[in-house]
């Protein structure tokens, strides 16, 4: 398998996931204002989407969207447990908590890289991302990880999203639990290793 990602961008998440299971895998960075991977080949014509992450399963078969791929790793990982069993209620629970990340906070924080965003517009998209980062404020109150005391694949993808707010300027210090949180993933070897991959620290 072959990830193609951006450094800091969501594909960080697959990155991580693919560090905890264990699979053997290349990795190769992608240009996103440019289209161009490190080798220098044309991304468009690997991902007409135009952005990652892009994980090549085999020669010439990809598969885009980063909760999609998420739980590709994790069922190709066997024995790893990196998200519950399919036709479980616990892998549906899993799927709810990555469609509330991919839509809620992912997507709350797209328009904050927008140059051209007004002041007041930026508050409302803050304030209404504000109001999801309490949310999960609330919930690592009494939980380590987001399915409970275990970590999953949801936390790679609420981990690389929330790492985004240092880079729009949003303070996590008024959400303990969430410091806690970041903390917490911090400390794991595959989130380490996945950003040393990436040039990330």
């Amino acid at each position: 398998m072959k990830l193609y990602f951006s450094p800091g961008a969501c594909s960080l998440a697959s990155h991580i996931a693919l560090v905890e299971s264990g699979l053997p895998f290349e990795s190769e960075k992608v240009s996103l204002r440019d289209k161009k991977t490190q080798t220098g080949k044309d991304f468009n014509v690997i991902s007409s989407k135009g952005y990652v992450p892009i994980l090549e399963i085999e020669s010439g078969v990809y598969l885009s969207e980063g909760a999609v791929i998420l739980q590709y790793i994790a069922d190709k990982a066997v024995g790893k447990n990196l998200a519950p069993a399919m036709g479980t209620l616990e892998r549906y629970r899993c799927q709810e908590w990555l469609n509330f990340i991919a839509t809620e906070v992912h997507k709350g924080f797209s328009p904050l890289w927008n140059p051209k965003l007004k002041a007041d517009e930026k508050e409302r998209v803050i304030q209404n991302l504000s109001r999801r980062i309490n949310y999960f404020n609330n919930h690592f109150a009494s939980n380590d990880f987001v399915m409970g005391s275990k970590w999953t694949i949801a936390d790679a993808y609420l981990f690389t999203v929330l790492s985004w707010a240092g880079m729009v300027h949003l303070s996590l210090g008024s959400w303990p639990h969430i410091v806690g949180y970041m903390t917490r993933m911090k400390s794991l070897s595959s989130v380490q290793t996945a950003m040393q991959n990436e040039g990330l620290v």
